[in-house]
């Protein structure tokens, strides 16, 4: 095949150690993966913004797709294995740029992250680093408790300081390092501290000379990445707020309280993604102890198994088109609400109903078996019926949680919802669970689910983790669950795999699990699902989870798409909404209260994007959904034969790509293209 060379070239700041590169659709680019993309050798030009480029053999007349990043390159784990590439930013805009290579020549792309005149540019995503976040807070109780009388009742500042972390004999870098790039033998440790609360955030910056003061409202949290997860050494030192007095006569550092330590090596062998650690504070002198401090930890881990690629990312992409319309567990709750649904919830015929009634998006609920099957279900709990040797004796009911069921026996057991530990007839609760047809029956895999609803119709999946309540009750009554990192790794390689080009938005009520799923893959949006202050639910435990306005600062501070807030907040206070919508966040809506079609009117009016509500198909005629109206009329602008086609949704082309209509055939690549989140 005949080859152009082709000199990428593109403008940019870049501290030491850090390049850019450049990664494509095609093999001498690295067919996206950014493991074996293509490094961009800098020029000096003026100022601190270098021109780097880099010349490629592609082939000619192909069309070929590109992206831009930032990021640094690590010797490979193995002799003949790829790089292992940190990517600290990279260019996301929903077409990537292109070009066709007919002949030699220099392409001159401008600055990074700007293409065609707009910017678009995301952090990186964990690739083969693990990120450590160290948080104080007063969810639960207050984080520090000094013994020593003098400072009973003071309040205090902390710093987190990383230790023994230079190499004997490493030198300062200087400006010329800039200029000469090379492979990095290992990642450099780094530390950030972020502080959040109802009335502000600050994301990821350097700390103050004694740190922050610890506040009732204030999440303070410390972020370390690293490549030596188990090899740290973590110093917190503690100072009275005011500073006012040198607790060590002379000490250089007024107000100065004591110290405590973490090795990394301790989380390490406890072997488990979150938890909660107490720390002694020592004197720093006389080395005793004087108190002790509630260390709240999650450690993220890069997805095992998977490795994303750059060929598209949805995480910050929004589509303006007015308030959708999103199917509460597929066609609405069918076991608690006042009025219940006629199918059953969360399963394949629920969420096909919804479909066919226009529903944009299908909201359901996913969580894994004890073998790790990722199921559809709402509830972390469900009744097994004991089977007993006198038939007319009525069933016994127990609850117990889905987590302890393998899936064949979610399959095969008589299962039914906890509700029917209160209903007057639980046998006919089983009779209806044993009687329904396949497409009715609850705990469909997830991989089903992806299959079965029409690709067209978008996926809002709630990922489920248990809930703390302020009184200290968890939900389901199940204080422990599955090690995070293993269960969203599941969940997430599953969708990235079969879900194919269907629009997918995660959600999750847990502020981990949005920050591990953003953390962990580049391409689908997650938004944070908030119940705020409202009549209907207890308070949570979770400082982050009580407000709606500390719900909107975590959005921000977390870099996430946005939140699904509880409606009844919402209509009672709208100026939240526009709140958020100025922040560049994306507004979700859930709750009964969403049910009303006047309050869903307001709502609208209000600029909600997606409105999460029961019972589609009393509002809705079946037709098709916004989706498939859009391509449909894309289609007709592009191909001259179906202008007059009257097919209701391009659902109606075959695989070959024929239409229904006797107006003739669509070229199927061309149906492929429409389509856009």
């Amino acid at each position: 095949m005949a080859r152009c060379q082709i000199t990428f070239e593109v403008r940019g700041e870049s501290p030491p150690g850090v390049v850019f590169a450049v990664c494509g659709s095609c093999k001498s680019l690295g067919n996206w993966d950014p493991q074996c993309a293509v490094i961009l050798q800098p020029e000096d030009e003026a100022g601190d913004v270098l021109l780097w480029k880099a010349t490629v053999d592609l082939p000619r007349g192909d069309d070929i797709e590109y992206r831009y990043f930032q990021g640094t390159f690590l010797q490979p784990q193995t002799t003949d294995g790829p790089c292992q590439v940190i990517i600290h930013k990279w260019e996301t805009h929903l077409q990537p740029r292109s070009i066709t290579p007919l002949e030699d020549f220099s392409l001159d792309d401008g600055y990074f992250g700007i293409s065609d005149g707009v910017e678009s540019v995301d952090i990186g995503w964990l690739t083969c680093q693990t990120e450590i976040r160290l948080r104080l807070h007063f969810s639960e109780k207050p984080p520090v408790s000094i013994t020593k009388k003098k400072f009973k009742k003071s309040r205090f500042r902390v710093k987190l300081t990383l230790e023994g972390l230079e190499e004997e004999g490493e030198d300062d870098e200087d400006e010329d390092d800039r200029l000469s790039p090379t492979i990095q033998q290992k990642m450099a440790n780094t530390l950030e501290i972020s502080v959040i609360s109802d009335s502000e955030f600050q994301s990821r910056h350097s700390q103050p000379e004694c740190g922050y003061g610890l506040q009732p409202d204030r999440w303070t949290e410390y972020s370390i990445l690293t490549m030596e997860p188990d090899n740290l050494e973590l110093i917190f030192d503690f100072f009275e707020e005011d500073l006012s007095e040198a607790v060590i006569q002379g000490d250089a550092l007024p107000g100065h309280v004591g110290s405590a330590c973490l090795l990394s090596s301790t989380i390490a062998e406890l072997g488990k993604s979150c938890g909660l650690l107490t720390l002694p504070i020592m004197n720093r002198i006389s080395r005793k102890t004087i108190g002790k401090v509630r260390v709240d930890y999650i450690i993220i881990k890069p997805i095992q198994g998977y490795l994303c690629d750059m060929q598209a990312s949805f995480c910050k992409y929004w589509k303006p088109r007015g308030g959708l319309d999103v199917g509460h567990r597929g066609a609405g709750n069918s076991t608690t609400t006042t009025k219940l649904a006629k199918l059953r919830e969360n399963t394949v015929a629920s969420l096909k109903n919804a479909a066919s009634h226009g529903a944009a998006f299908v909201e359901f609920d996913v969580h894994l078996s004890k073998d790790h099957v990722p199921i559809i279900y709402h509830d972390l709990t469900c009744c097994i019926a004991m089977k007993k040797k006198d038939e007319s004796e009525p069933l016994e009911l127990f609850e117990i949680a889905v987590k302890e069921l393998t899936f064949a026996q979610l399959q095969l057991l008589k299962l039914t919802h906890v509700t029917a530990l209160k209903s007057k007839d639980s046998q006919e609760s089983f009779r209806e669970e044993e009687n329904a047809p396949s497409d009715m029956q609850p705990f469909p895999p997830l991989q089903t689910v992806l299959e079965a609803i029409p690709e067209d119709v978008g996926f809002n999946i709630e990922i489920k983790w248990i809930c703390q309540q302020r009184d200290g009750a968890w939900d389901g009554n199940l204080p422990t669950y599955f090690d995070m990192n293993l269960f969203l790794d599941i969940i997430l390689k599953t969708v990235l795999i079969k879900a194919g080009s269907r629009r997918v938005i995660f959600s999750s009520f847990d502020a981990d699990i949005c920050t591990m799923v953003r953390q962990k893959q580049n391409k689908y949006p997650i938004l944070f699902l908030t119940q705020g202050k409202c009549e209907t639910y207890p308070e949570l435990m979770d400082l982050r989870c009580r407000t709606t306005s500390i719900a909107i600062n975590f959005a921000q501070f977390e870099n996430i798409l946005g939140i699904n807030a509880h409606t009844e907040e919402l209509v009672q206070t709208p100026s939240m909404i526009e709140e958020a919508i100025s922040k560049g966040l994306v507004v979700f809506c859930w709750g009964d209260e969403a049910n009303d079609p006047e309050n869903r009117k307001k709502l609208r009016a209000y600029g909600v994007h997606g409105l999460v509500y029961d019972r589609i198909y009393d509002w809705m005629p079946e037709q098709p959904n916004i989706f498939q109206t859009e391509q449909l009329e894309r289609l007709k602008k592009e191909v001259p034969e179906l202008k007059s086609c009257i097919c209701p949704t391009v659902s109606h082309f075959s695989t070959i790509g024929l239409c229904r209509c006797p107006t003739g055939s669509v070229n199927p690549r061309l149906a492929e293209s429409t389509e856009s989140f």
